[in-house]
């Protein structure tokens, strides 16, 4: 429904931080913060009850891996969207992020900004990497020696532009006018073709490819 606030839970294990989060979520006006949780065990509790359009979650619970959990509650609940929100910016670490369904990963030294523009895009399908933590990526990525268009199909290129957008499969199937089955398996062969274990490593190994411009200026 067109401007109803976007429902916001955060799980943390440091309680300053999340208080002081959850003060700033309180103070914009289109989101709505839902609680706060400080262990897997209540994260999965409070998901379930409360249904959250966004969760911020620290990965680095006292109980449990906060990625597992993600992935867990993303296939059962899969319209609920997941920012991470880490002082660890391991490349590995956003790989594992984003194949268990990440809609974000941002670094808890950003800007709050940043993680306010996430939560909106993670609401809307599309899926926020801090810059430095792109770059880090990026860097940590080898260049792959092969033809330019590393033997994409047309279609299989659209998928990997709407990709380097920002989108995730179910928004890449509404622009596209295709079944989410199908689109994922578009960027399961794009996957593949690039050599990649996520979407966003295969943005990374696409952009050094020249498959992708960095601006993420891309004709489609």
């Amino acid at each position: 429904m067109v401007g109803e606030a976007i429902t916001v839970l955060v799980v943390d294990g440091h309680q300053t931080f999340a208080e002081l989060l959850g003060v700033a979520l309180a103070g914009q006006p289109e989101l709505r913060y839902v609680g706060q949780a400080r262990t897997g065990e209540q994260a999965i509790r409070m998901v379930q009850e409360l249904r959250p359009n966004v969760v911020l979650l620290d990965p680095d619970l006292p109980d449990a891996d906060g990625i597992a959990i993600a992935e867990l509650l993303r296939h059962r609940l899969p319209d609920t969207r997941f920012v991470i929100l880490t002082a660890n910016n391991e490349s590995a670490l956003v790989g594992r992020a984003t194949a268990a369904g990440a809609s974000g990963f941002l670094s808890k030294n950003g800007p709050l900004g940043d993680v306010m523009n996430a939560i909106r895009t993670a609401h809307g399908g599309g899926m926020t990497v801090s810059t430095d933590i792109l770059a880090r990526l990026l860097r940590s990525t080898a260049p792959v020696v092969g033809p330019r268009a590393g033997g994409l199909t047309a279609r299989e290129h659209e998928v990997l532009v709407l990709m380097g957008s920002g989108l995730d499969p179910r928004a890449i199937a509404r622009r596209l006018g295709i079944s989410v089955h199908t689109c994922r398996g578009y960027v399961k062969a794009v996957l593949g073709k690039l050599g990649a274990h996520s979407q966003l490593e295969a943005v990374a190994v696409a952009t050094r490819r020249g498959l992708l411009r960095p601006d993420g200026h891309n004709a489609e």
